[in-house]
């Protein structure tokens, strides 16, 4: 026979201030990310006490110094570059962790400065044009293009990418 867990008590500040700090040590995060993890938890737990203000304690977070938004913006659009995806999806990404649109455009230069190196990497992980098999057939080099603008690259540079024949004509886009 199985016993039913009892619910968890509501929160309190100082309670949601331990479940703020645990947060931030495991998880590189921003403030808009915490301050969403921190309403939720009040949501899905309760509150015992005066009002709860996520975003004032995910500000405190920031102000000690626990919580930086252009560093995660910076390491973000470094680790998407190195997987390969365009700038696009690495914008996207910044907005969805709620990086401040002065942050993200001072991002922009570097991003579009890895673009091609980028688009380079996504085509051979994904082995597109000169990675891949040599093809002929539009149904196959439709897709490897589709694929190439989902990961965020333009589509100049994504259709040049696969009708390349060979490595050396890419030479340029890097």
């Amino acid at each position: 026979m199985r016993q039913e867990r009892r619910p968890p008590p509501p929160l309190d500040a100082a309670a949601l201030e331990r479940l703020a700090l645990r947060y931030v040590e495991r998880f590189a995060t921003t403030r808009g990310k915490l301050a969403d993890y921190l309403g939720r938890k009040i949501r899905e737990r309760g509150w015992d006490g005066e009002a709860a203000d996520p975003r004032a304690l995910a500000q405190r977070m920031a102000d000690l110094g626990y919580v930086d938004d252009r560093l995660y913006a910076e390491s973000k659009a470094a680790a998407l570059g190195r997987k390969g995806l365009g700038a696009r999806r690495v914008t996207m990404a910044l907005r969805q962790a709620h990086i401040a649109q002065a942050d993200a455009d001072d991002l922009a230069p570097a991003i579009a400065e890895r673009a091609g190196e980028a688009a380079i990497t996504f085509a051979r992980r994904k082995r597109i044009g000169p990675f891949g098999m040599p093809t002929e057939d539009r149904a196959v080099r439709d897709k490897q293009l589709a694929a190439m603008l989902r990961a965020g690259h333009g589509f100049e540079r994504s259709r040049r990418i696969v009708v390349a024949q060979s490595e050396e004509e890419l030479d340029e886009l890097e």
